[in-house]
């Protein structure tokens, strides 16, 4: 009997017959709402759930489904799924890392640019019959600073340190020996060496709010930021009252905290470049994710050890087995 998938991304209906072909069977819930009808209706027959950070999967969601066995996590990021509560249940949690890091990284080089060039409003002005002379920072030989040196952050070291001449610099967890890039030791060291700031660190409790007030005080009234790894990093207020301040110099957002709802002051703020978390989003990644997902899939229900497995915490209590 084939195993039975809830997927609850919206965005790869157009890839899903991968997933077919390697005979599971769907059940589609792009909508709250049909999640919560999927899970009700079906919650017994349900053996493994496809997801993504934002739209995780709840503790008492994974208690609503008996027969779950494997979360699969499309992209990097698993902030809302429960990881306790699936240790809990023993299940295995996959994601997707690094599959995507190339468009992340071309939408991140893409916003930079947009947003120290100022490309949107000279579009605009243009289209309004205006033609202002607009003088601009160049990008060549400038510092770029990256919060997060994984495989999104490599990606975008890369394109700015081949593309642009560009000196990168960056803060981690840990200090990387395989690469020719200067280690910060702190977010705000590394936001003074900086004159574009690009945070692509993972969310999470372990990097909320990493980019606060004294980082974007270190950052200046000439720095740019540009976040297109998750809202919770940046603190939001500090964020806005720099902006407004005009203590940094602009920004360049693909994620925020209640997506989809965006902050009114960002929306009016002219030193802003917004778009709607579509960093991730290309034909190539989605296609590579959903293969991604599927060769977990097929070694995880052949008894094979998959192959990007996330850590668990321990097990608390056995009061979640079934």
């Amino acid at each position: 009997m084939p195993a039975t998938v809830l997927v609850l991304v919206e965005t790869i209906n157009d890839y899903l017959p991968i997933l077919e072909r390697q005979g599971f069977h769907l059940i589609l819930a792009p909508t709250p709402a049909e999640r919560a009808q999927a899970i009700a209706t079906h919650g017994s027959r349900i053996d493994a759930v496809l997801t993504r950070g934002p739209l995780g999967l709840y503790a008492e969601e994974i208690d609503a489904l008996p027969a779950l066995k494997i979360i699969c996590v499309i992209g990097a990021g698993y902030e809302q799924v429960d990881l306790q509560a699936a240790s809990d249940r023993g299940l295995t949690v996959t994601n997707g890392a690094g599959v995507n890091a190339s468009s992340v990284a071309d939408h991140a080089m893409a916003l930079l640019l947009a947003l120290v060039r100022d490309i949107p409003r000279c579009d605009a002005a243009v289209r309004r019959g205006e033609w202002p002379k607009v003088m601009r920072p160049s990008l060549a030989g400038k510092r770029l600073g990256i919060l997060g040196l994984g495989a999104v952050g490599m990606a975008i070291a890369r394109r700015a340190g081949q593309g642009f001449d560009m000196q990168i610099s960056y803060h981690n967890r840990q200090v990387r020996s395989d690469v020719p890039y200067a280690f910060c030791s702190t977010p705000t060291e590394l936001a003074r060496a900086s004159d574009f700031l690009v945070v692509a660190t993972p969310g999470g409790i372990g990097s909320k709010h990493l980019v606060n007030r004294p980082v974007l005080d270190a950052l200046g009234p000439d720095g740019f930021i540009v976040n297109i790894a998750r809202a919770s990093v940046i603190a939001t207020a500090d964020l806005i009252s720099a902006l407004e301040q005009r203590r940094i110099a602009g920004a360049a957002l693909d994620v925020f905290d209640h997506e989809p709802q965006v902050p009114d002051a960002l929306k009016t703020l002219g030193n802003v470049i917004l778009t709607p978390h579509v960093a991730g989003l290309s034909p190539e990644a989605t296609q590579g994710t959903v293969e991604l997902v599927g060769k977990n899939l097929v070694a995880f229900f052949s008894g094979e050890p998959v192959l990007t497995p996330l850590a668990l915490p321990p097990r608390l209590s056995n009061q979640r087995m079934h």
